[in-house]
């Protein structure tokens, strides 16, 4: 599987996401569908960006009793999408109950993906807000080992650990990392970040992108110079 570059599609409405989308006439990017958004447009948000042929990667970060996510991930399953995720702190139980209810009659699913820590979280306030005293390397790492112990696809990550994650778990076990800005932009509330071509070099898979895409004056050449400077 080739690099992919993701947009976070961070609008509270159809109405912005379209908006957004229709500035598009010959690419069809790989969208990220996120809470906001889901939660205010429900399924059928989800089901017509499929038919207007994109790929999406929904981030719904799942994290519940095992039940609970297995059944909840039925239900995505059916939706079509290309990627789900969870967080890897739910445990390898759960993350295992997802892989069972992701997975169709005929044997198919959609890639999941586990959360390892958010890329807004770093060393200070993974020891007083959670508690957790190892380094946030170890920690990282420590998750993505149990992900593909329950059978995952990959770990969503900063780009920082990408490389480190693939030294770990393989070079198939893929990555999918946030925290991506081009060097001209803000880094925003992300605390742990790299540029696309920083990102290519460490082993990134995917990498998603928003605001400095979604926000920029011209969207599509933001959108392609991140390819080019990511996947060409």
């Amino acid at each position: 599987m080739g690099r992919d570059v993701i947009v976070a599609c961070d609008f509270k409405s159809a109405e912005e996401t379209f908006k957004f989308l229709d500035n598009f006439q010959e690419e069809k990017p790989f969208l990220k569908i996120g809470m906001e958004l889901y939660y205010a447009e429900g399924p059928a948000i989800v089901r017509e960006i499929k038919r207007r042929g994109h790929k999406i990667f929904l981030d719904l970060k799942l994290h519940d009793i095992p039940n609970t996510v297995k059944k909840a991930m039925a239900v995505l399953s059916n939706l079509d999408v290309d990627i789900c995720n969870l967080h890897a702190a739910g445990t390898v139980n759960m993350m295992k109950a997802a892989i069972e209810g992701l997975t169709r009659a005929d044997g198919t699913r959609p890639l999941l993906i586990a959360v390892t820590q958010l890329t807004s979280t770093d060393q200070a306030s993974m020891e007083s807000d959670l508690l957790i005293k190892e380094p946030i390397d170890e920690v990282v790492m420590h998750y993505a080992a149990k992900a593909k112990e329950a059978g995952l696809d990959g770990v969503v990550c900063s780009p920082l650990e990408a490389g480190k994650v693939h030294e770990r778990c393989g070079s198939d076990f893929l990555t999918v990392t946030p925290g991506v800005r081009f060097a001209d932009n803000d880094k925003g509330d992300q605390k742990r970040v790299m540029t696309p071509a920083e990102a290519k070099l460490i082993g990134s898979d995917y990498i998603v992108v928003g605001r400095p895409i979604t926000g920029a004056s011209d969207p599509v050449e933001a959108y392609r110079r991140c390819v080019r400077e990511f996947v060409d």
